[in-house]
């Protein structure tokens, strides 16, 4: 009896280590492959940089409003050879110092295929109310010839390889650019032309 019941143990225990082997086994083939594929699939940050810039109407007048329109282009670039982005919910819009100078323009759907490159124009054009400080500080910089603005856009970006998709991560990408105003058109028909075509920072 009391040499049963040890081979019982010695049975079981022998089963026991082969699962416990094999689901370490299991799992350390899991993690190597969803290690491959996290090198693999990884996703990177799209790159945009302004490439165009001009403002056709600018006026301020009281109380604070400012009537506008400006247009602008924007390159992104989708450097994975793996993954394609998609973006919804995109809005843009300009600011200065901080605080937005035209409304929000909503953008269609964006697709952006691996390894290529898409333009986003924009057509932006509005009276928005603005603060008194941003007031005086466009009149002093249309004076002295020269104006720091921000393009900003903003909205959804989710990542697909092949049938695996990413959920949906706010994007936000900022351009700083500064232009310098040409008068040779006369004041209704201001127009700007940018400085450099700056790298815009994108945050995810």
């Amino acid at each position: 009896m009391g040499d049963g019941e040890e081979q019982k143990k010695h049975k079981y225990g022998g089963a026991g280590r082969a699962l416990c082997a094999f689901l370490l086994i299991f799992l350390i083939l899991a993690a190597i492959t969803l290690l491959i594929l996290w090198l693999i699939y990884r996703p990177t940050k799209p790159n945009f940089t302004l490439v165009s810039f001009a403002i056709y109407q600018l006026n301020l007048t009281s109380p604070p409003l400012l009537s506008a329109t400006m247009q602008f282009t924007l390159l992104t670039r989708n450097s994975h050879p793996r993954l394609s982005y998609h973006y919804d919910h995109l809005s843009a819009f300009v600011s200065y110092k901080n605080e937005a100078i035209t409304p929000p323009v909503s953008l269609p759907l964006l697709s952006h295929g691996a390894k290529s490159t898409v333009a986003i124009s924009v057509l932006d054009r509005g009276p928005v109310p603005v603060s008194v400080s941003v007031m005086n500080g466009l009149a002093m910089d249309e004076a002295y010839g020269m104006v720091g603005l921000r393009v900003v856009l903003k909205g959804k970006l989710r990542y697909k390889g092949g049938a695996i998709k990413s959920r949906r991560y706010g994007v936000c990408v900022e351009c700083d650019v500064l232009v310098g105003f040409n008068k040779q058109f006369g004041a209704a028909q201001l127009s700007l032309l940018p400085s450099s075509s700056p790298q815009c920072n994108t945050h995810v």
